[in-house]
């Protein structure tokens, strides 16, 4: 299992946009085979970025995802409400405290 993290910075007028897209694509997102978790974290300091954190079985269910109709779609009414390019970061867990 790995983790993709995403930042994004968005416009201050289109926040709410993003979130009520996020909202109604998340389960979707969650239920996408291979998909194990997803998280929306908010900056604590800069109300414009948004964190996503998805945590997927392979690299190959995230590529799968990525060429997915559902991906396709929400990405491309996200990228219109950018302020800057997002990032991006395939990362794997060393060590977990429960």
């Amino acid at each position: 299992m790995f983790i993709r993290i995403v930042k994004m910075k968005f416009k201050e007028a289109n926040c709410a946009a993003f979130e009520a897209n996020f909202d109604k694509n998340k389960d979707k997102i969650r239920a996408f085979p291979g998909c194990k978790r997803l998280e929306l974290l908010h900056d604590r300091n800069d109300p414009t970025i948004y964190f996503t954190y998805s945590y997927w079985n392979e690299d190959e269910d995230l590529e799968n995802y990525r060429n997915s109709d559902l991906f396709k779609s929400v990405w491309a009414y996200t990228k219109t409400l950018f302020d800057a390019k997002p990032e991006a970061w395939s990362v794997d867990q060393r060590d977990v405290i429960v």
